[in-house]
């Protein structure tokens, strides 16, 4: 876990790390918010709307960016004050994604800075994409 201080941020600094999105994940996931809908949970139905399987919870790729947040950037001492988030294709179980963040807009004097997201899968292809506003404890 890092545990980066404003002074030791910058702009243009990059964090990333990869997670692949498993079974257990959308259970688990399904279990906490008791989001049943069908477009999660069955491949017949995904097909039929012309998705190649079951998609993954949008808020499970997006849950990602704690992660990205509060282990890399700024690590230990991260608060999340803004999450502005477009979900930009569809994730499927099985995927590998890489979750980025790049540093920008830093406000020393207020503890706060930006961080630019991406999320792309393992075909390169933008899944995710927004920005958050970070404080630093």
């Amino acid at each position: 876990m890092n545990d980066y201080t404003i002074d030791q941020l910058y702009d243009g600094m990059t964090e990333n790390f990869k997670v692949v999105i498993t079974d257990k994940m959308m259970d688990s996931f399904r279990e906490i918010t008791g989001d049943v809908n069908p477009l999660h949970m069955r491949d017949d139905y995904a097909k039929e709307k012309n998705f190649d399987s079951k998609v993954v919870f949008g808020m499970l790729s997006s849950s990602f960016l704690s992660t990205l947040a509060g282990v890399y950037l700024p690590g230990k001492r991260s608060l999340i004050r803004e999450v502005d988030v477009k979900m930009k294709k569809p994730v499927y179980v099985g995927d590998e994604l890489t979750v980025s963040g790049q540093v920008c807009d830093i406000n020393a004097e207020l503890n706060i800075f930006y961080i630019k997201v991406t999320i792309t899968n393992q075909n390169g292809d933008k899944v995710l994409r927004g920005k958050m506003q970070m404080g630093i404890l």
